[in-house]
Order: structure tokens, then C-alpha cells, then sequence
């Protein structure tokens, strides 16, 4: 039987197909999500907070809210995990009609937090990947932001693990940014998961582990 998380709010979420379809009917701001609007709150606090919410998910094959389904994608999923705080990542997103949900998570962090590239995550931050399938279709690996998770803690050796939706269920993926291209090491340790499907057609330099296809972390201001 299928396990299913209930989370106690409502969100109303375009329905998608696939982590970075377009979103079609985004909903308006949510006023929580304003900066600065929770800074009486100790932002340690508040990560730890979210990064427990995305930790009861692990497992979920389906999510409702209140009766409600949510989009189960990866987009759908991290936002709807961020809205349980406060924080609507689709909120002061870009303008582009076509923009997926993943895109529109990075704009919103553009805006209101930083992108950066590490190698040094904290708990509660976004992680973005480029290439994890090929959104436009047209064979060719040029499809950036297709995929986000949550950072839950990074490892000793460097390696990341951040929750997310992923083919089956919400899942944990590792990703290790020091030895991006090695999937597990000789004892047995992954580093870095699999996050593309191989294809027959895919061109002969296709990246297909986390650490290959890596495109940023994310920081929202406030947390």
C-alpha cells in the first residue's frame, strides 16, 4: 500500500508532470513569505524546523494537505514543505510563462536569499541540479534547473544529504562535490546517486550522477 503524509495546511499547487513542467496557474503571494518578516524567530531554529518536516516525508509516495492533493513533483514537494513555514518559494518568482517550478524556486532565492556553490551547505538549504532529463526535448544536454531537494546535513567527508522527490517516493540523495564523478567508493560508500535515467540516445558525455549535474545551493535570507 502506498504510504501517504498528510501535512496540516492547505495549498492550492498547479498540477505538474515531471519535476520541471510549466507551471500554468500560480497562486498569489502568500504575505508570510515576505522578507523579514519572522526575524524575531532564531533562524537556527527555523531550519532545524523545515529540515524535520522534509524528514517525515522520506518514504511518502503520496502527499495531501487537509484532503488536498499536492503536486507531487520535486518542486511541488519542497515548496509545499517551505509553506508549512511560512515560506512561499513560488512567491516574487520570474515572469517567464514557461518557467518550471524549479526555476521558479531559484528566482524566488534570487530575490530573497543567494545562490551559492559551496562546497559547504547548512541544513534547511536548497540544492539545484541542471540535466537530471531533457525538459525541452530537442537530445541535447543544455536543460538547466530540473530538479531541487533539501539539504539535511552534509557529512564529514564532504558529503551532502538532502531530501527530495525522486522517481518512486521522497527519497534521500547523496551528493559529494569533491568526488563528483564517483558513484560509490571502493568500500562501499555512495557519494553520489544517480539522478538521470541512462538513455540509449543520450550524447556521449551525459552526466548522470548528483555531483556531475550539480547547479547550486540555495540560502533563503531570514533562515
Amino acid at each position: 500500500m502506498p504510504r501517504m503524509f498528510l501535512i496540516g495546511f492547505i495549498v492550492a499547487v498547479a498540477t505538474l508532470v515531471g519535476c520541471a513542467a510549466a507551471v500554468k496557474d500560480r497562486p498569489q503571494p502568500l504575505p508570510a513569505a515576505k522578507p523579514g518578516c519572522c526575524k524575531s524567530v532564531d533562524a537556527s531554529s527555523r531550519r532545524s524546523a523545515i529540515v524535520r518536516t522534509a524528514a517525515k516525508l522520506v518514504g511518502a509516495t503520496t502527499i495531501q494537505a487537509n484532503g488536498k492533493r499536492i503536486a507531487y513533483d520535486c518542486a511541488g514537494v519542497t515548496r509545499a514543505i517551505f509553506l508549512e513555514h511560512g515560506i512561499d518559494l513560488y512567491d516574487g518568482g520570474t515572469n517567464d510563462p514557461g518557467a518550471n517550478g524549479v526555476r521558479l524556486i531559484h528566482s524566488h532565492i534570487n530575490r530573497y536569499g543567494k545562490i551559492h556553490q559551496g562546497p559547504a551547505a547548512r541544513p534547511g538549504d536548497l540544492v539545484f541540479f541542471d540535466n537530471t532529463w531533457d525538459y525541452n526535448g530537442d537530445g541535447i544536454v543544455n536543460d538547466p534547473l530540473t530538479h531541487v531537494g533539501i539539504v539535511e546535513r552534509q557529512e564529514q567527508d564532504g558529503t551532502v544529504i538532502f531530501i527530495s522527490r525522486v522517481a518512486g517516493a521522497i527519497e534521500r540523495y547523496r551528493m559529494n562535490l569533491g568526488l563528483p564523478h564517483v558513484h560509490r567508493t571502493v568500500e562501499g560508500k555512495v557519494l553520489n546517486d544517480y539522478i538521470r535515467r541512462k538513455d540509449v540516445g543520450d550524447p556521449a558525455d551525459t552526466g548522470y550522477l548528483t555531483g556531475s549535474l550539480f547547479a547550486g545551493f540555495g540560502s533563503r535570507a531570514g533562515l
